[in-house]
């Protein structure tokens, strides 16, 4: 039987992989005041961007709970020898936590908990690799070997219209260094050890591109790439084509940013997220 594979709604996986890849995806709840909603299922993209920028009330997320973990392992660990349960950085999310807890409840299925220390499409990208080894029959170990390895490749950066969604959520880390000084520039941050990091300022949202650009070129290899996008799929597109000059279009997604992780970029965002080395 195949190996099973996890993960959380932050990893921003286009619905159609996730189907053709037999990914499980756990979703993050969204609290828009009392009204709770499940990242995806009850609320689309659109949807959130909408009621983000009209409702007065701020959105607040809450990691999947270990019940929610339990009742998706147990489903899975009758239909598999081995389930690979990857989530976003802990140091942003309890998510986890929580898996790691549901995992010590199973005891007939091995369950292997991997922190990416990354989140959206970076996380994104690691399930996928571990979903087409699962998919070629790879075996529980050589998976998680190779999961772990790709790990330490990954890499996020973003470009925001706004620090604001970051700040209100208490998701900005080391970036809220950048606060003081965002009224008339972008923002820029990348994710480090799993935190958030000012990367820089770029004036408008054409020069962020060409730094993005500039940040992939850097790299001596790039294997997988992802442009995530939260309301400009335009920009996203133009984006992406340029970068075929790195890497060849079939190694390129684009990708939306869910309600879970909008709640706290905001509108205007647009993150790379890729598999690389400098040597």
């Amino acid at each position: 039987m195949a190996v099973k594979i996890v993960t959380d709604s932050t990893s921003d996986i286009p619905a159609e992989l996730i189907s053709e890849l037999g990914i499980t995806v756990v979703p993050v709840c969204l609290l828009f005041g009392e009204e709770t909603y499940r990242d995806r299922i009850d609320m689309s993209e659109d949807e959130f961007y909408e009621k983000l920028t009209k409702d007065p009330r701020h959105p607040t997320t809450t990691q999947p709970t270990p019940k929610d973990f339990d009742e998706v392992y147990k489903k899975l660990s009758v239909e598999t020898d081995g389930i690979i349960s990857i989530h976003l950085s802990k140091k942003l999310s309890g998510t986890y936590g929580s898996a790691a807890q549901s995992a010590k409840n199973i005891n007939n299925c091995p369950i292997e908990v991997i922190d990416t220390n990354s989140v959206s499409m970076g996380l994104g990208l690691v399930v996928l690799e571990a979903a087409k080894m699962a998919k070629a029959g790879k075996s529980y170990q050589n998976i998680i070997a190779e999961v772990n390895k790709i790990i330490a490749d990954v890499h996020v950066v973003a470009l925001f219209d706004t620090l604001k969604y970051l700040s209100k959520g208490g998701r900005i880390g080391k970036g809220k260094a950048l606060l003081g000084s965002m009224l008339s520039v972008k923002p820029m941050l990348t994710l480090k050890e799993g935190e958030f990091e000012p990367l820089g300022q770029v004036r408008n949202y054409n020069k962020g591109i060409d730094k993005l650009l500039q940040i992939l070129g850097s790299y001596k290899t790039v294997t997988e790439l992802a442009v995530v996008h939260s309301t400009t799929p335009e920009e996203a597109k133009v984006l992406a084509d340029r970068a075929t000059s790195i890497l060849a279009k079939e190694h390129i997604q684009i990708a939306r940013l869910g309600p879970a992780l909008g709640a706290h970029g905001g509108p205007k965002v647009l993150v790379v997220a890729f598999i690389g080395s400098k040597s």
